[in-house]
């Protein structure tokens, strides 16, 4: 390792964890040194290596994989935010996924962290007026990972998506920190209009399975809703929620309940 590889790695634990997974994932198995080497051990730093990984899941006829790779790096270098939130995911994601056991999974294998990147690369997009670039990589991201979220809509840092199949996330709807989503959710709007027409999640909420939050609604911080519930009314912080349609039926049973991903009880009980 180089000097300037060591320090950079030095300075960022989450690269570096990931860098040191992947070498013993060689010895593990070396028939996955070629991935390996290829998605990871190439690059010194980890926003190369999201735009590496980006770029091959996405790229299709229509668009080449390096012109994606530099569409990518320039958001990296312009946006430093985009990669501190994917740090913030592969943590989030470690931490709140029992199938998950090293940093390094998210990055190469879970569809919702890199449909998540995707989506944070749209967003930048967007708001630098690119808007039909940002909704191809909003179409390949559907296609890809089956999730289609608007690359209008504001994700926080900290999002853990679990299974990630058919999450939709509408044009308005805003995301807040540390939230944690399971497969299937919806959050989308309750009808035609165009204006500020989704919801709006707070931080540490946890949206079960199968779950539809519609409209523009608020769901309170530290909230809980239950899988297979649809939420069309305002949730208030620490709640509980369940039902079709959902109403309040107990408190969050703890005080951050999208990092204990209790979806029936209290925090550890």
């Amino acid at each position: 390792m180089s000097l300037e590889y060591a320090h950079v790695t030095a300075l960022d634990p989450v690269w570096a964890r990931i860098v040191d997974e992947a070498k013993q994932a060689v010895k593990d198995e070396p028939l996955l040194g070629g991935m390996m080497h290829g998605s990871i051990l190439h690059y010194p730093t980890i926003e190369q290596a999201l735009a590496y990984r980006i770029a091959s899941k996405l790229a299709n006829r229509d668009m080449s994989e390096q012109i994606l790779r530099e569409i990518c790096d320039a958001a990296y270098q312009a946006a430093p935010e985009l990669a501190v939130a994917a740090r913030a995911d592969i943590t989030a994601i470690y931490d709140r996924d029992a199938a998950c056991h090293r940093y390094l999974q998210p990055l190469l294998f879970f569809k919702g962290f890199q449909g998540t990147q995707c989506h944070r690369i749209a967003n930048h997009l967007w708001h630098e007026g690119r808007k039909d670039l940002a909704y191809f990589l909003q179409t390949r991201c559907s296609e890809v990972f089956g999730m289609d979220i608007h690359p209008a809509a504001t994700i926080g840092k900290g999002l853990m998506i679990d299974h990630a199949h058919s999450i939709v996330i509408g044009e308005t709807a805003v995301v807040g920190d540390n939230v944690s989503m399971l497969h299937s959710v919806t959050l989308g709007g309750t009808g035609k209009e165009d204006e500020d027409r989704h919801p709006k999640i707070g931080d540490g909420v946890l949206i079960g399975a199968g779950a539809k939050v519609l409209g523009n609604i608020h769901i309170g911080h530290c909230s809980r809703v239950a899988a297979g519930s649809v939420v069309l009314k305002e949730v208030p912080p620490c709640t509980t929620v369940a039902g079709v349609p959902a109403k309040v039926v107990g408190e969050a049973g703890c005080d951050q309940p999208s990092v204990s991903m209790d979806q029936i009880t209290g925090c550890g009980k």
